[in-house]
Parts: C-alpha cells; sequence; structure tokens
C-alpha cells in the first residue's frame, strides 16, 4: 500500500509496533514518542502470519519514510495480535490430545453443555433439532480415560487416587502416540493434590517411554469453578497453542531479524499485555477485537465521556464492545467455537457482518441471504481480481462508487470494477428482476440494517438512554457503513478515526503488562453481619490475595520486569446472594484487615453494581456473594500520545481532490472527494462526500456532516 506524502517529514522514529491479524487483513500501527503514527495494510497470511506481519509493517515502514532495519532496530516494543490458535480450532488441526479424568466424567467431552451445545445456531436451526449436532470432540472417546479418585466441594478426599489406574491410562495414551495428557479432575480447583500426583505418574511413565508427550493440569491453567468449562480450557491450552505459539515465534524471528532487540508482546483477552512465552496462551486467541475496547477507553478520557459503543466492522464480522460509565463488563464464560471457557475476557457482542459477507439469491424463492461465509483475504471479493467468483457487499460498495478502484490500499489494488458489476448482475440483481444499483444498495442497506439494529440490543441491556453512549466506529469498513449503521439511534456523539482500520492494534499499544490470577470461592455474606463475621470475611479474604499477588508478581519477574515497577490490584467477583451474573469489582484496599474494610469492599460492590445496572436495583437486604477472588499486576510500558491542536478554519479546500459519481439514497451524486489524512482540526465536510483513507473509506451521506475536532478526531453528524 503506497502512500502519497501527505504531512510534513515526522522527525522521530517509531517505539511501538502494534498489529492486529484479523481473518482479513493484517493492520499495522507505528507510533513515536510524541504520538505521530501511521498505519500499514496487508492481506493476512493464515499459514504463515510472519508473511503478513513483515507485509504490513514495511507497509507503515514506507509510510514513515524509512526501512524495515531502521523500523525494528528502532521501536521498544511490538505487539502482534494474530488468529492462529483461533484458526487452528476452527480448523481442527491442533495437538492429538489424551485425557486422564475422574472415573465416572469419562462422557463428560460428548455431553458438553446445553449452551454451547447450541451456541451459534439460527433462531430457525433452534427450533429444527434435527439441524443440531455437538462440537466435533478435541479429544476421542478411546482415547480418555477414568481413574478412581474423589474429592468434594470443600476439598476432602473422599476416595483416594487409584495410581495403578493413573500408569495403566498414562501407558494407553502413549501407546496411542498423543502430544498432549490433559489432566481434569473434579474439585481440583478446590484442592489439586490428586491432579498434581497424575501429573508425576504420568511424567514418569513418559520419561520411561522417551516420548515427547506436554502434561497439562486443569488446576495450574485455570483454577475456577464449573468443570465442564475447565476441561475446555485445558484442553483448548494443548490443542491449540502450540501452533499458535509456532506462529508469534516466528513473528519473533522475523522482528529479531531485522534487528529487535527484545521479545514480542501479545494481547490477553482481559486487556493487558504479555509475553509470548506466557504459560495459559490460550488467554490471548482472541485478542484482536479486545484492542479495540482498550482503544475506546483511551479515547473517551480525550472526549469526556465514559460510556462507550465500541464497533469495529472488518470484512468478516461487526464486533461491539460496551463501556458504561467507565465499568467494561468482564464475561467469565466466553464461547469459542461453541466450546464454554474459564477465561476472563472483556465483553464482546459478535455479528456476522462485513464488507466481504458473500451474497445470495435464492433463484426460486428471490430470498437474499447475507453469509455468513466471507470471502476473506483469499480469494476475496470479485473487485479484488484474485479468483473470487461470489459477489460481495464491497463489490457492491465498488459498484455504486463509493469505493475509488484506484485507491484502495493506496492503489496497491485496482479494483475490477466492470468484473464485479457483470457477476453481481448475473448473480443477483438479474435474478431479483431489479436494477443493478437499486440491487447493490439494497444489499448494503441490509447489511446496515444488521449492524444497527445489533447497536440497539446492545444499547437496550445497559439500561441507560442512548444520548448517554458516543459510538466510535473503526475497522477498515467501519467508516464505509457507518451512515447507516448508526442513523436513528440518537447516540450522544459518533466519532471515527483516520487510523480507523488500524484502531484495534492502535488499542493495543495503549495497554500495560499485565497478569491476572484468580481462584474461585463460596462466600456468603450475610446482609447484617456483626464485625466478628465480618472481620473473619476479610481475612479469608486476604489469605488468597496474598498467595495470588506472589504468584503474578514472579510470573512478572520471570518476563524481565523489576520487582519495583510492578502494581498490584486485587478484584473480587461479587453478586447479590441468588442472583446468576457476578459484576467484577477493583478493591479498594490491598488488604482487608478489619470489620469497617469489609465494609468499604461491599460498599464499593454496591457502587459498581449501580454504574452497571441502575442505582435502584441495588438489593443489598438479600446478601452478599464472592464466588471469586482474584489479583491483578502490571508493569507500564511506553504508549502513544494523540496529540491536540488548535481549531482552524472551517474550509476543507486544503484537502479537496477531485469529484466521483457515487450512488447514494436511491440516486447518482456528484460526491467531494477529501484526503482524510490531509483533513486538519475545525474542518467541516459536508455530503454527499467521500472521505479517502488509503486504509479505509467514510461515506458522508447528503446534507449529513463531519467535522475534526482538535484531537483530529472525525464527528460525523446525521441531518
Amino acid at each position: 500500500m503506497t502512500q502519497p506524502n501527505l504531512t510534513a517529514p515526522i522527525v522521530g522514529n517509531p517505539i511501538v509496533i502494534g498489529i492486529d491479524a484479523g481473518g482479513t487483513m493484517t493492520d499495522t500501527i507505528l507510533v513515536d514518542q510524541d504520538g505521530h503514527f501511521k498505519i500499514g495494510k496487508s492481506a493476512t497470511t493464515p499459514k504463515n502470519e510472519a508473511e503478513g506481519f513483515l507485509a504490513s509493517a514495511e507497509d507503515a515502514a514506507d509510510a514513515w519514510g524509512i526501512s524495515l532495519e531502521q523500523l525494528f532496530s528502532g521501536v521498544n516494543v511490538v505487539l502482534y495480535s494474530g488468529t492462529g490458535m483461533l484458526n487452528t480450532l476452527l480448523s481442527r488441526t491442533g495437538r492429538r490430545l489424551g485425557l486422564i479424568t475422574t472415573k465416572g466424567l469419562e462422557d463428560m467431552i460428548l455431553m458438553g453443555r446445553g449452551l454451547q451445545a447450541w451456541a451459534d445456531y439460527s433462531y430457525a436451526d433452534r427450533l429444527h433439532a434435527v439441524t443440531h449436532h455437538h462440537p466435533d470432540p478435541l479429544v476421542p472417546r478411546r482415547r480418555t480415560h477414568g481413574v478412581t479418585e474423589r474429592i468434594d466441594q470443600f476439598g476432602d478426599i473422599v476416595l483416594s487416587l487409584y495410581e495403578h489406574e493413573v500408569s495403566a491410562a498414562a501407558k494407553k495414551l502413549i501407546a496411542d502416540k498423543v502430544e498432549a495428557i490433559c489432566i481434569m479432575t473434579i474439585f481440583s480447583h478446590v484442592n489439586p493434590v490428586h491432579e498434581k500426583r497424575i501429573a508425576e505418574i504420568c511424567r514418569e511413565e513418559v520419561d520411561k517411554a522417551g516420548a515427547d508427550i506436554i502434561v497439562y493440569t486443569s488446576h495450574e491453567v485455570r483454577p475456577v469453578i464449573r468443570e465442564q468449562s475447565r476441561l475446555n480450557s485445558v484442553l483448548i491450552e494443548a490443542y491449540a497453542t502450540s501452533r499458535g505459539r509456532k506462529q508469534l515465534r516466528g513473528i519473533e524471528d522475523v522482528s529479531k531479524k531485522y534487528g529487535f532487540k527484545y521479545g514480542v508482546q501479545t494481547l490477553l483477552s482481559f486487556g493487558g499485555l504479555t509475553s509470548i512465552n506466557h504459560p495459559r496462551l490460550h488467554e490471548t486467541m482472541i485478542s484482536g477485537p479486545i484492542g479495540g475496547i482498550l482503544g475506546a477507553a483511551y479515547v473517551g478520557k480525550l472526549i469526556g465521556n465514559d460510556s462507550l459503543i465500541c464497533s469495529d466492522m472488518g470484512g468478516t464480522s461487526f464486533d461491539m464492545g460496551v463501556i458504561t460509565r467507565g465499568q467494561t463488563r468482564i464475561e467469565n464464560e466466553p464461547l469459542m467455537d461453541r466450546f464454554k471457557l474459564n477465561v476472563p475476557t472483556l465483553h464482546l457482542d459478535t455479528i456476522g457482518a462485513g464488507a466481504g459477507m458473500i451474497l445470495k439469491v435464492d433463484p426460486l424463492t428471490k430470498k437474499v441471504s447475507l453469509g455468513p461465509e466471507s470471502a476473506g483475504s483469499d480469494p476475496g471479493p470479485i473487485c479484488f481480481d484474485r479468483g473470487g467468483t461470489e459477489p460481495t457487499i464491497a463489490d457492491c460498495d465498488a459498484i455504486l462508487g463509493r469505493l475509488n478502484p484506484h485507491y484502495f490500499l493506496g492503489g496497491k489494488v485496482v479494483l475490477q470494477v466492470e468484473k464485479a458489476r457483470r457477476a453481481f448482475q448475473e448473480k443477483c440483481s438479474d435474478i431479483l428482476g431489479v436494477g443493478l444499483e437499486e440491487a447493490a444498495e439494497g444489499m448494503i442497506d441490509m447489511l446496515e440494517s444488521d449492524a444497527n439494529n445489533a447497536l440497539r440490543r446492545v444499547i437496550s441491556g445497559q439500561g441507560i438512554h442512548p444520548s448517554e453512549f458516543t459510538l466510535l466506529s473503526y475497522g477498515g469498513s467501519g467508516p464505509l457503513h457507518l451512515a447507516g449503521c448508526s442513523r436513528g439511534i440518537g447516540f450522544k456523539d459518533i466519532i471515527t478515526f483516520q487510523f480507523a482500520a488500524a484502531f484495534s492494534a492502535f488499542g493495543c499499544t495503549t495497554a500495560d503488562f499485565m497478569r491476572r490470577h484468580s481462584v474461585s470461592t463460596q462466600h456468603d455474606i450475610p446482609s447484617r453481619a456483626d464485625e466478628a463475621t465480618l472481620a473473619a470475611f476479610g481475612a479469608k479474604v486476604t489469605t488468597v490475595w496474598n498467595d495470588l499477588t506472589k504468584a503474578a508478581v514472579d510470573e512478572m519477574i520471570e518476563d524481565g520486569h523489576a520487582r519495583e515497577k510492578i502494581r498490584t490490584v486485587p478484584f473480587l467477583m461479587m453478586r447479590y446472594t441468588g442472583q446468576l451474573e457476578d459484576v467484577e469489582v477493583m478493591a479498594p484496599l490491598a488488604e482487608v484487615n478489619s470489620a469497617d474494610d469489609m465494609r468499604k469492599v461491599l460498599d464499593e460492590f454496591e457502587a459498581v453494581y449501580a454504574k452497571v445496572n441502575h442505582r435502584v436495583s441495588r438489593y443489598g437486604e438479600a446478601g452478599f456473594t464472592i464466588t471469586e477472588l482474584g489479583l491483578i499486576a502490571t508493569a507500564d510500558k511506553v504508549k502513544p500520545v494523540l496529540l491536540k491542536r488548535a481549531l482552524g478554519k472551517s474550509d476543507p479546500a486544503a484537502a479537496h481532490k477531485g469529484v466521483r459519481e457515487a450512488y447514494i439514497g436511491g440516486r447518482w451524486h456528484k460526491a467531494n472527494l477529501y484526503e482524510m489524512d490531509l483533513l486538519q482540526p475545525g474542518h467541516e465536510v459536508i455530503g454527499p462526500a467521500i472521505i479517502e483513507h488509503p486504509a479505509t473509506t467514510l461515506v458522508v451521506h447528503p446534507q449529513d456532516r463531519v467535522h475534526v475536532d482538535e484531537w483530529t478526531l472525525l464527528h460525523y453528524t446525521h441531518a
């Protein structure tokens, strides 16, 4: 993607490289100490992510005017969030696994959980059970072995471990040529003694056989309640992370080849950075979209609004995150490829809606379907001319003149509009019996309507009016479809970015290094607990926090962070007794040493609960339940700083670069064209207009307006 020299040369060199490798494109953002940035873009290369990483980084380096050697030798941090591990899970190409579990639970994988078994099914498929099937098991029944043992919910040994059964199971798995042995026993999160002994016996048998087999235990991967989710977590850690770690090491090798001096970092699902050698790498499997929420929190502080809707539209999906009055929801059991996992994750809602969605029209019923398949980056939409044969939303955008055929990826890809027109007419508009442009805009309207309805559903669950929220729109296709996605909802403000295509990568660069450790608990605190009871609960909480602090700090020191630079914050997962959902509460103090300290914790929970839900929904009379205790350890890293500049004139003539015919709202318009990077604080653009960037396009509908603020953020206003 060759970018024109649109601004004065940047004096300083980049200090941070942020990479977001999505399903279609790999986006790079380079940031220097003063907040200057440039972005790069290239097609994602799933078979070897290092290729797409390097091509995208080279694109960004070209935009900065430096070589790859100058880039990598000068940066302090390389942050990479990719899709390698998720692709391994989706394609079922991971390790050959064996499982040892408590006797009687051998069918646990096949049974699964009802919620995960029906996850991702359409409404119609949920009505007709004949279409239903369970997710393909990661471990077949014949490689699952039960051993006699039992620990109860209090951690007491009910049945001692039958060690001879463990030895026999291990020998069978070794003979079956497994690559990893997973161990999950019931209530091991309370007392892991049996899991530890099973692991010892397995390693002894592996050593005797001279085999190369790794042993995983569930209490080390995720020591929390709910056996099925804990089992899924240890299985996916064993199954998918080997290939993902190999991809990440390939990224690191390429970086060091060009002069990078440190280790590559990746993004945790709960919003922090960690080394690619992180022992629980499955916690980074859905790292890409998480960067957008982190970036949104950063922008929210700049604009002074702590209630934000984050919307990320790329080629395949439309991801939505919510920050409500400064609170970001943590989901303890996210679904991943129809597996319920015990992995704390910043909550995202996702629908299949993106510019790469394949369009289908049934010749008999004339029914139009968007997706769920996506053209991806290979072969991509028809207009990319890489072998794609099925029409997509991107083809519609090209047909209607909304995309510049000679400026896509800065001119690196010349869009074949006529080829897209012929295919769309044959497979869609002629079958529907309507005009080409009308059909193409109708397809786009369907996509934007789906996204608009999804935003309304997300907002309706927050308990506050849309007028309190600012919508942040990003992703390569976000600005392109922003007008239709946001129309009529009544947001307080709508913002997009010059670096929208790389906003998730930008968000990664705003994160700190982090470790998060937690354990399940069951502390029920009566609403009128006396002093002694509150103090006793406080002592139990503090004991757990101290143990978690040591574990998290030790891991960070092992990664090279100085002890004096590590900060720790304990947290609790709490609910009113009898409720089904937890709220994450950052503890107001590091230790609970008295009844008054415990009351401060309970007061903090009620304050957070009132922010996330509503003040009138508090119900302290029911008592309080602590379901999980945790500890977050962080260490600072260099972050970008967006520059604030004085507002200038509103006339955007300096950024104007011509006129192009664009079909919007049922007819062709002469739309003014603007170069996005040349828009300055104070500029105002009135539609119909198209604001172009090598990596994205913002379509301004007739009579709508875009103004540029002092942070060079683009604010969209509907007529």
